[in-house]
């Protein structure tokens, strides 16, 4: 007979005790295969699937979306076997299961050599095997809550009626779409876009948040959406500052202030307000600037990526600009160990790059950036922004940052004094370049003109290192020649 198996929200690492139920990928009587993700959960760090360790139909879900669960507490029960099984597919299936961990967090086996197998659905008789894909996408159809645990009798029932009704994966207008990012399904749920008439630009067909927002600029246009296509999340390039235009009219999260209601400050925003707290509570912070000539820093990007090859973007030069002013300036690379009573100094460089997006502030780490050239740079920036719009940074693409880029300028401002990223010891903020009056060569001109920012922690050092700093970041703005010393 079959067994009925508990899963619990397994250990998220990175500290966390606790997430929030956001979505959930299956419903009650929904055929499962091992390591399929199950429910999208939302962290103090960034929001993940959790895969299912465990193959069979699902027969009870415990938690309502928006419900906090901590680590531990049942998530769902899954009933796995049947008498006819063969001993081998129980033996694979145990090589192959995850041990209760994150998607990309070292389950074992191959998930690729998983996803390549065919098996026949547990429970479910023969022939009638639903996709665990097309199970996925009808849970997410219909969202049905489950109150509480279903008898394993009544599960392989449900298990036939859905296999009966799941669409052949060979009829696209009703079989999986190919999503994945929960984010983009939201985007297009909320303004009525239809996933199945949009054709993705991703690999193998894959559909994009940008693919959601071209349709929904394409229905604008058309005069059939009254609602404006969203701003891209997380642009943090500097090269989009020149001009200085905002990226929306009202910040991402941020409701009608005529609403009223009140916002809870959980997940990512209740991290950040923690941690924003605890900064200003704890560091003796000082904030110094200048204004310095870009016009020099444009045309060196614009001659490289005329040059042929990939394109360098500007936010890419600020970063190398930055690891080259620490290398010289090395005690605002540290961290503060308050207990010890000691100034620690960090021998590598993990910055930090502040993102807006739907869900909140969010600072993706490069990992060793200053061992990192310009293309480099540029290729990370990609694809940790790519995965910001898309929500699936993981906890490691969040911690460990040793100093953070800011780039204000995006929201159509100059300057700013930003709040250090606890436990770091300093940010530099970057605001839009614009053309100003300037004296060059001893004569007034219109140069390109951006304000640079350090707010630092006064504990590692004085101003004088700071100004020391800020000035050596300014003048490679001025004359990115300078950076060929420390190529």
């Amino acid at each position: 007979m079959a067994q009925v198996l508990e899963f619990k929200l397994p250990d998220l690492g990175e500290g966390l005790t606790e997430a929030e139920i956001v979505r959930w990928l299956v419903e009650v009587g929904d055929v499962v295969a091992v390591d399929q993700p199950v429910v999208e959960v939302e962290t103090a760090k960034a929001m993940v699937e959790v895969p299912c360790p465990y193959g069979g139909v699902v027969t009870a879900r415990f938690g309502e979306e928006g419900t906090e669960l901590p680590v531990g507490a049942p998530l769902l029960t899954v009933a796995v076997g049947e008498p006819s099984e063969a001993p081998e597919r129980a033996a694979e299936d145990r090589a192959d299961g995850s041990g209760n961990v994150l998607v990309g967090y070292g389950t074992g086996g191959s998930r690729a050599a998983r996803r390549r197998r065919t098996r026949p659905a547990p429970l479910a008789p023969a022939g009638q095997a639903a996709s665990p894909a097309a199970a996925r996408d009808t849970a997410t159809a219909a969202p049905a809550p489950s109150t509480g645990p279903a008898s394993s009798a009544a599960a392989p029932a449900r298990a036939d009626a859905a296999a009966a009704s799941a669409p052949p994966a060979s009829a696209p207008a009703d079989g999986p779409v190919p999503v994945i990012s929960p984010l983009v399904r939201r985007l297009a749920r909320q303004h009525g876009v239809d996933l199945r008439k949009l054709t993705g630009s991703g690999p193998e067909g894959l559909i994009l948040r940008a693919d959601v927002e071209k349709a929904l600029r394409a229905k604008a246009a058309a005069g059939t959406d009254g609602v404006p296509a969203a701003a891209p999340a997380g642009a943090v390039d500097a090269g989009a500052v020149q001009g200085g235009t905002p990226l929306a009219s009202r910040p991402a999260g941020v409701p009608d202030a005529t609403a009223g209601g009140r916002i809870p400050l959980k997940g990512i925003r209740g991290a950040v307000a923690d941690k924003l707290t605890r900064s200003r509570q704890e560091i003796p912070d000082a904030t110094c600037w200048v204004d310095a000539d870009a016009t020099e820093l444009l045309r060196t990007r614009a001659a490289m990526n005329a040059a042929g090859g990939a394109k360098i973007s500007l936010l890419a030069l600020l970063a190398r600009i930055c690891t080259a002013a620490l290398a010289r300036y090395p005690q605002l690379n540290a961290t503060v160990d308050a207990q010890a009573r000691e100034v620690v100094l960090l021998d590598r460089v993990h910055l930090g790059f502040a993102a807006q997006t739907d869900r909140g502030l969010v600072v993706p780490v490069v990992r060793d950036a200053h061992t990192r050239n310009a293309e480099s740079l540029t290729a990370e920036f990609a694809r940790l922004t790519e995965a910001a719009r898309a929500g699936t940074l993981t906890p490691a693409d969040l911690t460990g940052g040793t100093f953070t880029l800011n780039n204000y300028g995006v929201f159509g401002v100059d300057g700013s004094t930003p709040i250090i990223n606890h436990p770091e010891a300093a940010m530099l903020g970057v605001g839009r370049i614009v053309p100003k009056p300037w004296v060059h060569e001893g004569e007034l001109a219109v140069r390109q003109v951006v304000q640079l920012s350090l707010t630092f922690d006064h504990r590692v050092c004085d101003g004088g290192t700071a100004g020391g700093f800020l000035r050596h970041v300014a003048d490679c703005v001025e004359q990115p020649a300078l950076l060929l010393r420390t190529l």
